[in-house]
């Protein structure tokens, strides 16, 4: 089935193919854009071929379109229908995604990593998603090497793409040397260039991947108890520890004392040289006199 035409279908027939998570500033603006001046673009959709979904249609593009819809209790949104396979559908899905401004790093990551695994080149890549040529190279280029903490970079603008690929495939000189130019040039300047230092630090330490940061769960009771017990415990052999050597001190400390009144003891200590004490050891005999 393919059609030109805009017909309604109903929203809950409708299965995101390919979801993606949206920035929450662009999606409040797109509702508040639908409820001033209406649905300006249709969504696009396909006849679903996969009855796990449970759903008549798979979503192209128009994600964004279809939540407004959704969140303002609409039960059915203007849709031109294509004629397209499950697979064919999902990756026009990708390259609407890859092709937006502000696109999510990761978003893009995965959709040219799926791309490229099915076969695509770069130059067939760019020309899909409108991306240059050269950049989606060198893209390609990172993501096989496995610097998705470049891709990052060159992604949200924090750095040019060349630097990426310097730092991705020279040695530490050649770096530097590039960095230089960069600064010189005016193209890493102030925060930029202090960033790129900081992201080779996290790279040198963490690695190429980007890490999601695990979740810490929170403590339970029983291992709170445990927590404190064992601290407990701890402080309590510190203390003991201390009062003994306090004891000992003490005892050093009386013992010395009484020598020092011995007058034989002083005339041998005068006669090897070693009748100086040291200030502190001084002043702790005289408190404990």
């Amino acid at each position: 089935m393919k059609t030109s035409e805009i017909i309604l279908v109903p929203v809950e027939e409708v299965h995101i193919l390919n979801p993606r998570v949206r920035n929450q500033v662009i999606a409040d603006e797109i509702r508040r854009n639908i409820r001033t001046v209406g649905l300006k673009r249709p969504i696009t959709v396909t006849l679903s071929t996969d009855p796990k979904t449970g759903k008549k249609y798979d979503l192209v593009c128009g994600q964004g379109r279809l939540e407004a819809f959704m969140d303002a209790g609409e039960t059915e949104i203007p849709a031109i229908i294509i004629d397209a396979d499950k697979e064919n559908a999902h990756i026009m899905s990708l390259v609407e995604n890859i092709a937006r401004r502000n696109n999510n790093p990761m978003e893009l990551l995965h959709g040219i990593r799926y791309l490229k695994a099915q076969g695509y080149d770069d130059v067939e890549i760019a020309d899909k998603t409108g991306l240059g040529r050269d950049w989606i190279r060198g893209i390609i280029k990172l993501l096989d090497n496995g610097e998705e903490r470049l891709v990052n970079a060159v992604e949200k603008g924090r750095m040019p793409l060349y630097i990426a690929l310097k730092i991705a495939t020279e040695d530490e000189a050649a770096i530097q040397i590039a960095l230089t130019e960069a600064y010189e040039t005016g193209q890493l300047v102030g925060g930029k260039l202090i960033a790129v230092q900081k992201l080779l630090d996290r790279r040198n330490h963490y690695g190429k991947k980007l890490s999601a940061p695990k979740s810490r769960k929170a403590p339970s009771v029983d291992e709170l108890n445990a927590l404190y017990a064992n601290d407990i415990k701890r402080k309590k052999r510190l203390m003991a520890k201390a009062d003994q050597l306090r004891q000992i001190l003490a005892y050093t400390s009386a013992a010395l004392n009484k020598l020092l009144r011995d007058e034989h003891f002083t005339n041998q200590l005068k006669a090897e040289g070693m009748n100086d004490i040291p200030r502190q050891l001084a002043e702790m005999l005289r408190e404990v006199r």
